[in-house]
């Protein structure tokens, strides 16, 4: 499912914004033409409690004491020298690495247990420490190291944990769709790590690559079809996978892509992760060598909102709203931004075949999608819900497509979308840039089409409902919530009831 239970928003918001701190590294070389960038990422969050790692890796009041854990990782973009991004923005107490190694696993395959011994070099830390301690809320850097690999080749990154971490709050990945590999003990540097499994990944937020500095990102904010709801495990076979190896066969070698999607993550408010408007910054407009930047999210706002008319236009104009603020951030920082149109969701059966399912819902995202393909608010816009829909009945995925729950594509719907993903808006300059769809009608949009932001009310009156926006800039509607929740600044555009 998509959406699953709010988390601590307050704890989330803040961790989500908190700064990090690199590792004083070593030079081998500096070069004017040459920048860091991320060849893999994946987008930090708390780990709720039913994705931490099975017993006897996680304890009463610890995770991973005395424990080796090997992890696997498909890099987008090639180079000879590499470093390694750790995470502990929403750990709950410092978190000590003992020693790290990386290698190519047995194969060169996601999820393997084994490694390449004669591959393996050390992770070091601050000019050649095998240990760090990652300070609560932060993230670090390792040293940068010569380790050649190539786009599309799997990584393996081995770390023991000593005295593991205190608590039950760490940091995470849980839509991994890869195999992570646990044993009691330091086996940092051997062939094979067998003690247990799980389909996560812990404490990783970027492998970063030194390369000219005409290789650039991609960051794509998204959910759980960025993430790869439906697609196999151990396969990597998500659409920005997929995209990956279209990339690579046309020549486009030089575009690195950054997944930073999470299952059940809404644009407009904190659950399985931080919210998009809060954390647009960290996973994308602050990422290094980033030039391009992906919306493709808000069916997850729509879906768990209350299914009637005056709330489903209430939460479009918010996500209009959030939209145009993510863009205009966007571009004052450089970057070049697209949005895809949200996918249908709308099952033959009802909410009793996929919760998400209503009218009023499916009114929501046609407005939010109108207003994507007319506003000429992106550079580039790809119209995702045309290459999906199902042309008999456009408010459902076509039967092809569909996993079986109406809400997220298979494998074969991920690679329609590759498919028809237009790679001429990587080259274009400054000028207009062309979408996936023909050129807007002049047909009115629906009368759900969002007011301007000075005009946005909520439908309730004086009083704001949860998750509603209470402030910011043009916004003349209701700045007090509803008991308990309280006004929470997000930018100088939105704050929100939480």
């Amino acid at each position: 499912m998509l959406g699953l239970k709010v988390l601590a928003t307050v704890l989330i918001t803040v961790s989500a914004v908190l700064p990090s701190v690199r590792a004083s590294v070593v030079p081998v070389e500096k070069r004017e033409d040459y920048h860091w960038i991320d060849t893999w990422t994946n987008m930090p969050q708390l780990v709720e409690q039913n994705n931490l790692p099975p017993a006897p890796f996680l304890q009463a009041n610890s995770v991973f004491r005395d424990v080796t854990l090997r992890q696997t990782l498909r890099m987008t973009v090639g180079s000879e020298k590499i470093r390694i991004v750790f995470s502990n923005v929403f750990g709950g107490t410092d978190l000590p690495i003992t020693a790290a190694s990386v290698a190519f696993p047995t194969g060169g395959n996601a999820g393997a247990s084994g490694i390449q011994t004669n591959t393996i070099r050390p992770v070091t830390f601050n000019g050649g420490s095998a240990s760090v301690i990652v300070p609560r809320g932060k993230t670090y850097t390792s040293d940068e190291f010569a380790f050649p690999i190539q786009a599309q080749q799997v990584l393996a990154i081995t770390i023991y944990l000593q005295q593991g971490q205190s608590g039950i709050n760490i940091d995470g990945h849980p839509g991994s769709r890869t195999t992570s590999w646990m044993q009691q003990g330091n086996h940092v540097n051997d062939a094979s790590v067998s003690g247990g499994s799980t389909l996560h990944w812990y404490f990783l937020n970027a492998v970063q690559v030194y390369v000219p500095t005409t290789s650039n990102s991609l960051m794509i904010l998204g959910d759980s079809i960025t993430d790869g709801r439906g697609s196999d495990n151990d396969a990597n076979n998500r659409w920005p996978d997929l995209l990956l190896n279209r990339l690579k066969a046309s020549g486009l070698t030089q575009i690195a892509i950054g997944n930073q999607a999470a299952g059940g993550n809404r644009v407009l408010a904190d659950g399985l992760g931080p919210s998009l408007i809060s954390r647009c910054k960290r996973d994308a407009l602050e990422r290094p060598g980033v030039k391009w930047v992906m919306v493709f999210e808000g069916v997850n706002d729509i879906g768990t909102a209350a299914a009637n008319t005056a709330t489903q236009t209430q939460v479009a104009n918010q996500l209009i709203n959030a939209f145009k603020q993510i863009a205009s951030d966007a571009k004052k920082a450089g970057l070049q931004v697209f949005a895809a149109t949200i996918l249908p969701f709308s099952a033959p059966g009802g909410t009793s075949q996929q919760p998400y399912s209503d009218p009023t819902r499916e009114a929501a995202r046609k407005t939010v999608n109108n207003w994507i393909l007319t506003s000429g608010t992106f550079d580039a816009v790809i119209d995702f819900d045309k290459f999906l829909r199902n042309p008999s009945t456009p408010t459902q995925l076509a039967g092809q497509y569909n996993s079986g729950d109406y809400l997220h594509p298979n494998v074969a719907g991920y690679t329609e979308l590759a498919s028809q993903f237009p790679l001429d808006i990587f080259k274009v300059g400054s000028g207009p840039v062309p979408t996936s769809s023909p050129p807007p009608s002049t047909t009115q949009p629906p009368t759900e089409t969002t007011p301007p932001p000075a005009t946005t009310t909520a439908p309730s009156g004086p009083i704001q409902t949860h998750f509603g926006q209470c402030g910011g800039k043009g916004f003349t509607g209701p700045t007090t919530c509803e008991p308990p929740y309280t006004c929470q600044f997000s930018n100088d555009w939105y704050s929100q009831c939480l």
